[in-house]
């Protein structure tokens, strides 16, 4: 976890790194991510990159490493702790195992439309939470108006009501929320590596998986499970963080760069995702995938509700105090 108590050794690593990019002032930042370069946020983190280098005439310069070319995110997560110079994505799963309250946003059909998390964003809960994050950890969240994407099921059957789950084995990622979520649907979530998904579904290791289309296709599960049934139980929203004290060292105007840059890259790509959806859709067809569209999305709702009391460490009341943030 990261921590503001670090050890002597990686404190001083830390700051090394830290006053070596401050004297030369010139920062060249690696941007991983384990997913695809097929996928939108691919993308969408390019057009970051060149937004940054422009906007700073070339004090800040950035390249994109897709697919786990530089590791998983945990040991992403451990290399920003340290102070590299690193720019990670950062979802409310991840976030919450450092301020738990964050997993709040990741709960299922919490939304009704992604427009509604722009209030999230814009709200004072927020913005509390951002700071508590810098002042818990070693953290800088710039953004987290990344749209990835409504995630749905891929199987070999159709899922449209809740006991279309009954008995699933359905692949989720090592996160409570989804466990919890799909336990309430009556699916057994079984915690495999996405680089594993493919051959999950390959094997029967696994009747399903979940994702947004763009992930679906860019890991090409659609070559092992033809039905996908839009079940919208997510609202899947990502962002960029970074190391708190390499931030807070860089000149005001270059931190202005970043945090900008992030939230107008987020804007792109939930508009590129958005925009994508029926050409998925469509390219996916031609490759012998069926669309479940009629889906009980409200029966799955209520199925659901009893996960929002599975998480004994969020604050009290903060689950009331998002939902009046979107009902406002």
């Amino acid at each position: 976890m990261i921590s503001k108590n670090l050890t002597a050794v990686t404190a001083a690593l830390g700051l090394s790194l830290v006053a070596t990019s401050v004297s030369a002032q010139d920062y060249f930042f690696r941007i991983p991510h384990v997913t695809s370069a097929n996928e939108p946020v691919q993308e969408a983190l390019e057009h970051f990159a060149e937004l940054i280098t422009e906007r700073s005439d070339g004090r800040i310069e950035a390249e994109v490493f897709p697919g786990g070319q530089l590791g998983t995110n945990l040991e992403m997560f451990e290399q920003v702790d340290l102070g590299a110079e690193i720019i990670i994505l950062a979802d409310p799963g991840y976030l919450s195992n450092f301020l738990p309250d964050f997993g709040v946003l990741n709960g299922p059909y919490l939304l009704d439309t992604p427009a509604d998390f722009q209030k999230i964003i814009a709200s004072e809960w927020y913005a509390g939470m951002v700071d508590q994050l810098r002042d818990e950890t070693n953290l800088e969240l710039l953004t987290l108006n990344w749209f990835f994407g409504d995630r749905n099921v891929i199987s070999s059957r159709p899922v449209a009501t809740v006991a279309d789950f009954d008995g699933l084995s359905i692949r989720v990622p090592p996160n409570p929320m989804w466990i919890a979520t799909f336990d309430s649907l009556g699916a057994r979530g079984e915690q495999i590596a996405w680089s594993e998904v493919y051959g999950a579904l390959a094997s029967g290791v696994v009747d399903a998986a979940e994702a947004p289309l763009g992930s679906i296709y860019g890991a090409s599960l659609q070559e092992n499970a033809k039905v996908i049934s839009m079940t919208g139980h997510f609202y899947s929203w990502i962002g960029l963080a970074m190391n708190d004290e390499l931030f807070a060292s860089m000149p005001e105007d270059l931190q202005d760069v970043l945090k900008t840059s992030a939230i107008e890259a987020g804007n792109f790509m939930t508009d590129l995702v958005q925009d994508k959806q029926s050409e998925f859709i469509a390219t996916l067809e031609g490759e012998g995938v069926s669309f479940v569209m009629e889906v009980d999305r409200q029966g799955m709702r209520e199925a659901t509700i009893p996960v929002y009391s599975a998480f004994p460490e969020w604050s009290d009341g903060v689950v009331d105090e998002v939902r009046a943030i979107l009902a406002d």
